[in-house]
Protein backbone atom coordinates (compact mmCIF):
# COMPACT_ATOMS: atom_id res chain seq x y z
CA UNK A 1 0.00 0.00 0.00
CA UNK A 2 1.80 3.09 -1.26
CA UNK A 3 1.87 5.96 1.00
CA UNK A 4 1.23 9.33 0.42
CA UNK A 5 3.82 12.70 0.30
CA UNK A 6 1.94 15.08 2.55
CA UNK A 7 4.65 17.42 1.30
CA UNK A 8 4.00 17.74 -2.61
CA UNK A 9 1.05 19.95 -2.41
CA UNK A 10 -0.59 22.59 -0.12
CA UNK A 11 -1.67 20.95 3.30
CA UNK A 12 -5.55 20.72 2.78
CA UNK A 13 -7.81 21.40 5.69
CA UNK A 14 -7.87 17.77 7.92
CA UNK A 15 -4.19 18.09 7.52
CA UNK A 16 -4.14 21.95 9.05
CA UNK A 17 -6.57 20.44 11.76
CA UNK A 18 -4.52 17.75 12.80
CA UNK A 19 -1.43 20.26 12.96
CA UNK A 20 -3.47 22.90 14.66
CA UNK A 21 -4.31 19.97 17.49
CA UNK A 22 -0.81 18.94 17.81
CA UNK A 23 0.27 22.69 18.15
CA UNK A 24 -2.47 23.06 20.74
CA UNK A 25 -1.11 20.23 22.89
CA UNK A 26 2.38 21.16 22.65
CA UNK A 27 1.64 24.77 24.07
CA UNK A 28 -0.55 22.98 26.60
CA UNK A 29 2.10 19.95 27.70
CA UNK A 30 5.63 22.38 27.39
CA UNK A 31 4.82 24.60 30.51
CA UNK A 32 3.39 21.71 32.70
CA UNK A 33 6.98 20.73 32.63
CA UNK A 34 8.68 23.83 32.95
CA UNK A 35 6.50 25.18 35.83
CA UNK A 36 7.26 21.55 37.87
CA UNK A 37 10.62 22.37 36.94
CA UNK A 38 11.77 19.04 35.15
CA UNK A 39 15.38 19.39 34.09
CA UNK A 40 15.03 18.05 30.62
CA UNK A 41 11.86 17.60 28.56
CA UNK A 42 11.82 15.98 25.28
CA UNK A 43 9.83 16.00 21.86
CA UNK A 44 10.29 14.02 19.31
CA UNK A 45 8.89 14.16 15.99
CA UNK A 46 10.04 10.96 14.10
CA UNK A 47 8.46 12.26 10.42
CA UNK A 48 9.10 15.77 10.16
CA UNK A 49 8.42 16.49 6.91
CA UNK A 50 10.22 19.80 5.08
CA UNK A 51 9.51 21.91 7.88
CA UNK A 52 6.86 23.98 5.21
CA UNK A 53 4.31 22.89 2.46
CA UNK A 54 4.24 24.28 -1.00
CA UNK A 55 2.70 27.66 0.49
CA UNK A 56 4.64 28.09 3.28
CA UNK A 57 2.39 26.99 5.75
CA UNK A 58 4.48 25.66 8.94
CA UNK A 59 4.05 21.92 9.34
CA UNK A 60 4.57 20.36 12.87
CA UNK A 61 8.51 21.08 13.44
CA UNK A 62 8.16 24.85 12.65
CA UNK A 63 5.14 24.73 15.06
CA UNK A 64 7.18 23.12 17.85
CA UNK A 65 9.63 26.02 17.45
CA UNK A 66 7.09 28.61 17.25
CA UNK A 67 5.67 27.45 20.45
CA UNK A 68 8.64 27.39 22.44
CA UNK A 69 8.91 30.86 21.46
CA UNK A 70 5.92 31.68 23.36
CA UNK A 71 7.67 30.13 26.48
CA UNK A 72 10.95 31.30 26.15
CA UNK A 73 10.81 33.88 29.32
CA UNK A 74 9.70 30.94 31.38
CA UNK A 75 11.77 27.93 29.96
CA UNK A 76 14.53 30.67 30.81
CA UNK A 77 13.43 31.39 34.33
CA UNK A 78 13.03 27.42 35.27
CA UNK A 79 16.14 26.43 33.71
CA UNK A 80 14.46 23.49 31.97
CA UNK A 81 16.45 21.98 29.01
CA UNK A 82 14.69 21.62 26.07
CA UNK A 83 15.89 18.73 23.30
CA UNK A 84 14.10 18.72 20.17
CA UNK A 85 14.40 15.78 17.98
CA UNK A 86 13.50 15.80 14.42
CA UNK A 87 13.92 13.07 11.92
CA UNK A 88 12.82 13.12 8.20
CA UNK A 89 14.04 10.08 6.19
CA UNK A 90 14.11 11.61 2.35
CA UNK A 91 16.82 13.49 1.75
CA UNK A 92 14.91 16.33 -0.13
CA UNK A 93 12.53 16.97 2.39
CA UNK A 94 15.50 16.39 4.86
CA UNK A 95 17.34 18.99 3.34
CA UNK A 96 14.37 21.31 3.15
CA UNK A 97 14.00 20.55 6.61
CA UNK A 98 17.81 21.62 8.29
CA UNK A 99 16.56 24.64 5.88
CA UNK A 100 14.00 25.66 7.72
CA UNK A 101 15.27 24.74 11.14
CA UNK A 102 18.03 27.21 10.52
CA UNK A 103 16.50 30.33 9.25
CA UNK A 104 14.13 29.77 11.56
CA UNK A 105 16.66 29.66 14.39
CA UNK A 106 18.60 32.33 13.07
CA UNK A 107 16.04 34.82 13.07
CA UNK A 108 14.71 33.71 16.27
CA UNK A 109 17.98 33.91 18.60
CA UNK A 110 16.31 33.28 21.97
CA UNK A 111 14.67 30.31 21.12
CA UNK A 112 18.00 28.63 19.61
CA UNK A 113 20.22 29.65 22.96
CA UNK A 114 17.17 27.67 24.96
CA UNK A 115 17.43 24.27 22.97
CA UNK A 116 19.14 21.32 22.22
CA UNK A 117 18.28 20.34 18.19
CA UNK A 118 19.04 17.11 17.34
CA UNK A 119 18.19 16.17 12.69
CA UNK A 120 18.13 12.94 11.73
CA UNK A 121 17.93 11.36 8.24
CA UNK A 122 17.22 7.79 9.15
CA UNK A 123 14.49 5.49 8.85
CA UNK A 124 12.14 5.00 11.22
CA UNK A 125 13.41 1.82 13.31
CA UNK A 126 16.86 2.74 13.42
CA UNK A 127 15.53 6.36 15.18
CA UNK A 128 12.65 4.71 17.58
CA UNK A 129 15.25 2.23 18.47
CA UNK A 130 18.43 4.49 18.74
CA UNK A 131 15.96 7.95 20.98
CA UNK A 132 13.80 4.98 22.84
CA UNK A 133 16.06 5.16 25.89
CA UNK A 134 16.06 9.21 25.69
CA UNK A 135 12.16 8.56 25.86
CA UNK A 136 12.02 5.92 28.58
CA UNK A 137 14.70 8.83 30.77
CA UNK A 138 12.91 12.52 30.58
CA UNK A 139 9.27 13.79 29.87
CA UNK A 140 8.04 13.44 26.29
CA UNK A 141 6.10 14.30 23.87
CA UNK A 142 5.94 11.87 20.71
CA UNK A 143 4.47 12.41 17.38
CA UNK A 144 4.59 10.10 14.54
CA UNK A 145 2.94 11.34 11.71
CA UNK A 146 3.11 8.65 8.92
CA UNK A 147 0.65 7.63 6.56
CA UNK A 148 0.86 3.69 6.50
CA UNK A 149 0.61 1.16 9.63
CA UNK A 150 3.50 -0.86 10.27
CA UNK A 151 4.43 1.52 12.61
CA UNK A 152 1.51 0.67 14.84
CA UNK A 153 2.85 -2.66 15.69
CA UNK A 154 3.04 -4.09 18.68
CA UNK A 155 7.00 -3.51 18.61
CA UNK A 156 6.58 0.45 19.05
CA UNK A 157 2.79 0.70 20.55
CA UNK A 158 3.93 -1.67 23.35
CA UNK A 159 7.45 0.60 23.85
CA UNK A 160 5.66 3.47 24.26
CA UNK A 161 2.45 2.13 26.28
CA UNK A 162 5.81 1.00 29.20
CA UNK A 163 6.89 4.79 29.32
CA UNK A 164 5.92 6.56 32.47
CA UNK A 165 5.95 9.97 31.43
CA UNK A 166 5.57 9.90 27.77
CA UNK A 167 2.37 11.87 25.58
CA UNK A 168 2.05 10.87 22.31
CA UNK A 169 0.27 11.86 19.24
CA UNK A 170 -0.04 8.93 16.37
CA UNK A 171 -1.79 10.19 13.04
CA UNK A 172 -3.21 7.07 11.39
CA UNK A 173 -5.10 6.91 7.91
CA UNK A 174 -7.79 4.49 9.41
CA UNK A 175 -9.44 4.02 6.00
CA UNK A 176 -6.62 1.30 5.49
CA UNK A 177 -8.07 -0.73 7.95
CA UNK A 178 -10.87 -1.71 5.92
CA UNK A 179 -9.01 -1.83 2.49
CA UNK A 180 -5.79 -3.32 3.32
CA UNK A 181 -6.87 -5.19 6.86
CA UNK A 182 -6.57 -9.08 5.20
CA UNK A 183 -4.05 -8.38 3.34
CA UNK A 184 -0.71 -10.60 4.94
CA UNK A 185 1.36 -7.72 4.82
CA UNK A 186 -1.03 -5.67 7.15
CA UNK A 187 -1.35 -8.71 9.62
CA UNK A 188 2.37 -8.86 10.12
CA UNK A 189 2.06 -5.41 11.62
CA UNK A 190 -1.16 -5.48 13.04
CA UNK A 191 -4.57 -7.72 13.72
CA UNK A 192 -7.40 -5.82 12.99
CA UNK A 193 -10.82 -7.51 13.55
CA UNK A 194 -12.26 -6.29 9.89
CA UNK A 195 -16.01 -7.93 10.58
CA UNK A 196 -16.08 -6.38 14.23
CA UNK A 197 -14.98 -2.86 12.80
CA UNK A 198 -17.93 -2.96 9.93
CA UNK A 199 -20.65 -3.98 12.94
CA UNK A 200 -20.97 -0.56 13.04
CA UNK A 201 -20.78 2.90 10.25
CA UNK A 202 -18.03 3.54 8.03
CA UNK A 203 -17.89 6.95 10.07
CA UNK A 204 -16.55 5.09 13.43
CA UNK A 205 -13.74 3.40 11.74
CA UNK A 206 -11.58 5.18 13.93
CA UNK A 207 -13.19 4.57 16.66
CA UNK A 208 -13.55 0.81 16.43
CA UNK A 209 -9.60 1.33 15.25
CA UNK A 210 -9.07 2.44 18.86
CA UNK A 211 -11.16 0.06 20.64
CA UNK A 212 -9.08 -2.46 19.62
CA UNK A 213 -5.72 -1.04 20.42
CA UNK A 214 -7.21 -0.45 23.80
CA UNK A 215 -7.99 -4.87 24.03
CA UNK A 216 -4.53 -5.20 22.90
CA UNK A 217 -2.89 -3.67 25.97
CA UNK A 218 -1.19 -5.38 28.61
CA UNK A 219 -3.26 -6.22 31.57
CA UNK A 220 -3.30 -3.45 34.26
CA UNK A 221 -1.93 -1.13 32.02
CA UNK A 222 -3.04 2.54 32.70
CA UNK A 223 -2.37 3.72 29.51
CA UNK A 224 -5.55 5.80 28.27
CA UNK A 225 -6.30 6.15 24.56
CA UNK A 226 -8.57 8.63 22.79
CA UNK A 227 -9.31 9.25 19.38
CA UNK A 228 -10.17 12.21 17.26
CA UNK A 229 -11.37 11.41 13.55
CA UNK A 230 -10.57 13.56 10.39
CA UNK A 231 -12.83 13.55 7.44
CA UNK A 232 -11.00 14.10 3.64
CA UNK A 233 -13.74 12.99 1.24
CA UNK A 234 -14.53 9.49 1.51
CA UNK A 235 -11.71 8.54 3.45
CA UNK A 236 -10.78 8.97 6.90
CA UNK A 237 -7.88 9.67 9.11
CA UNK A 238 -7.47 10.20 12.55
CA UNK A 239 -5.25 10.73 15.68
CA UNK A 240 -4.77 8.49 18.42
CA UNK A 241 -3.84 10.38 21.81
CA UNK A 242 -2.03 8.09 24.24
CA UNK A 243 -1.02 9.33 28.05
CA UNK A 244 -0.98 7.79 31.55
CA UNK A 245 -1.63 10.89 33.60
CA UNK A 246 -4.93 12.44 34.22
CA UNK A 247 -3.54 15.75 33.58
CA UNK A 248 -2.80 14.99 30.23
CA UNK A 249 -5.79 13.48 29.09
CA UNK A 250 -7.77 16.60 30.47
CA UNK A 251 -6.01 18.65 28.25
CA UNK A 252 -6.41 17.13 25.30
CA UNK A 253 -10.07 16.50 25.59
CA UNK A 254 -10.14 19.91 26.63
CA UNK A 255 -8.37 21.02 23.02
CA UNK A 256 -10.52 18.11 21.07
CA UNK A 257 -13.76 19.33 22.26
CA UNK A 258 -12.67 23.06 21.87
CA UNK A 259 -12.39 22.08 17.88
CA UNK A 260 -15.70 20.52 17.83
CA UNK A 261 -18.00 21.60 20.45
CA UNK A 262 -20.88 18.85 19.15
CA UNK A 263 -18.86 15.73 19.59
CA UNK A 264 -14.93 16.60 20.66
CA UNK A 265 -13.58 13.48 18.40
CA UNK A 266 -13.96 14.47 15.36
CA UNK A 267 -13.99 17.48 12.51
CA UNK A 268 -17.02 16.24 11.70
CA UNK A 269 -20.70 15.26 13.01
CA UNK A 270 -20.12 11.96 13.45
CA UNK A 271 -23.06 10.94 15.34
CA UNK A 272 -25.27 12.90 12.73
CA UNK A 273 -25.94 14.98 15.81
CA UNK A 274 -27.44 17.69 13.52
CA UNK A 275 -29.43 15.29 11.49
CA UNK A 276 -32.88 14.45 12.10
CA UNK A 277 -33.82 10.83 13.53
CA UNK A 278 -37.34 8.85 13.58
CA UNK A 279 -36.08 6.95 16.08
CA UNK A 280 -37.67 7.81 19.39
CA UNK A 281 -35.14 8.26 22.79
CA UNK A 282 -38.15 7.93 25.89
CA UNK A 283 -35.70 10.18 27.89
CA UNK A 284 -35.52 12.77 25.64
CA UNK A 285 -38.67 12.87 24.23
CA UNK A 286 -37.83 12.12 20.42
CA UNK A 287 -35.05 14.14 19.85
CA UNK A 288 -31.87 12.60 19.13
CA UNK A 289 -29.90 13.26 22.23
CA UNK A 290 -26.83 14.95 21.42
CA UNK A 291 -23.44 13.40 22.89
CA UNK A 292 -23.38 15.87 25.50
CA UNK A 293 -26.84 14.93 26.58
CA UNK A 294 -26.18 11.24 26.44
CA UNK A 295 -22.98 11.92 28.83
CA UNK A 296 -25.31 14.47 31.32
CA UNK A 297 -27.30 10.97 31.52
CA UNK A 298 -24.50 8.92 32.86
CA UNK A 299 -23.65 11.31 35.53
CA UNK A 300 -27.03 11.03 36.43
CA UNK A 301 -27.60 7.65 36.16
CA UNK A 302 -23.85 6.98 38.37
CA UNK A 303 -24.97 9.37 40.51
CA UNK A 304 -28.42 7.58 41.36
CA UNK A 305 -27.29 4.37 41.63
CA UNK A 306 -24.47 5.20 44.48
CA UNK A 307 -26.53 8.23 46.31
CA UNK A 308 -22.83 9.25 47.02
CA UNK A 309 -20.00 10.08 44.59
CA UNK A 310 -16.74 12.07 45.09
CA UNK A 311 -15.47 14.45 42.98
CA UNK A 312 -12.56 12.68 42.50
CA UNK A 313 -14.20 9.50 41.12
CA UNK A 314 -16.73 11.93 38.91
CA UNK A 315 -13.46 13.49 37.41
CA UNK A 316 -11.91 10.22 36.81
CA UNK A 317 -15.18 8.69 35.11
CA UNK A 318 -16.08 12.16 32.99
CA UNK A 319 -12.47 11.23 31.45
CA UNK A 320 -13.08 7.98 30.62
CA UNK A 321 -16.47 8.82 28.87
CA UNK A 322 -14.02 10.85 26.95
CA UNK A 323 -15.25 14.15 28.23
CA UNK A 324 -13.40 17.43 29.54
CA UNK A 325 -14.30 18.15 33.53
CA UNK A 326 -16.00 21.47 32.42
CA UNK A 327 -18.85 19.19 30.95
CA UNK A 328 -19.51 17.32 34.14
CA UNK A 329 -18.85 20.53 36.49
CA UNK A 330 -21.68 22.25 34.51
CA UNK A 331 -24.08 19.73 34.62
CA UNK A 332 -23.96 19.30 38.56
CA UNK A 333 -23.98 23.10 38.93
CA UNK A 334 -27.33 23.00 36.76
CA UNK A 335 -28.48 19.66 39.10
CA UNK A 336 -27.57 21.63 42.35
CA UNK A 337 -29.66 24.49 41.32
CA UNK A 338 -32.37 22.62 40.18
CA UNK A 339 -32.35 20.70 43.73
CA UNK A 340 -31.55 16.51 42.19
CA UNK A 341 -27.99 16.81 43.43
CA UNK A 342 -26.46 18.97 46.79
CA UNK A 343 -22.75 19.81 47.45
CA UNK A 344 -20.80 21.58 49.95
CA UNK A 345 -19.49 24.95 48.71
CA UNK A 346 -20.02 26.69 45.56
CA UNK A 347 -18.52 23.85 43.16
CA UNK A 348 -18.21 20.47 42.70
CA UNK A 349 -14.09 20.61 42.18
CA UNK A 350 -13.68 18.13 39.28
CA UNK A 351 -10.33 19.20 38.54
CA UNK A 352 -7.26 17.60 38.29
CA UNK A 353 -5.79 20.43 41.18
CA UNK A 354 -8.21 18.80 43.56
CA UNK A 355 -8.06 14.83 42.41
CA UNK A 356 -4.19 15.76 43.23
CA UNK A 357 -5.03 16.79 46.86
CA UNK A 358 -7.59 14.37 48.33
CA UNK A 359 -7.32 15.53 51.83
CA UNK A 360 -8.89 19.30 51.68
CA UNK A 361 -10.07 19.22 48.33
CA UNK A 362 -12.48 15.89 48.68
CA UNK A 363 -16.66 16.86 47.76
CA UNK A 364 -18.81 14.59 47.84
CA UNK A 365 -22.02 15.18 45.54
CA UNK A 366 -25.07 13.38 47.06
CA UNK A 367 -28.56 12.61 44.70
CA UNK A 368 -31.11 14.13 46.68
CA UNK A 369 -34.22 13.83 44.27
CA UNK A 370 -36.71 11.41 45.58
Amino acid sequence: MPAKDLHDKPFDDSTIAKLDIFEAYVEAWLPTFVMLKEPTICIFDFFSGTGYDKSKVAGSPIRILRVIKKFVDIISTKGTKVKIYFNEYKKDKFDALSKACAEYLSENSDVAGLIELDLKKDDFDKRFTEWLPEIKKHPCLVFLDQNGIKFLSNKYFHALEQTTKTDFLYFVSSSYFLRFGDSEEFKKHFSFDIEEAKKDPYSFIHRSLIKQLKNNLPVGSDLKLYPFSLKKGSNLHGIIFGAKSPRAVEKFLSIAWAKNGTNGEANFDIDNDHSPSKIQYPLFGEKKPTKIEVFQQKIEVKLKSANEVSNHDLFLYTLELGHPPKHAADHLRNLKKDKKVDYDGRSPKITFEALMDKNTSTVLIKWIKK
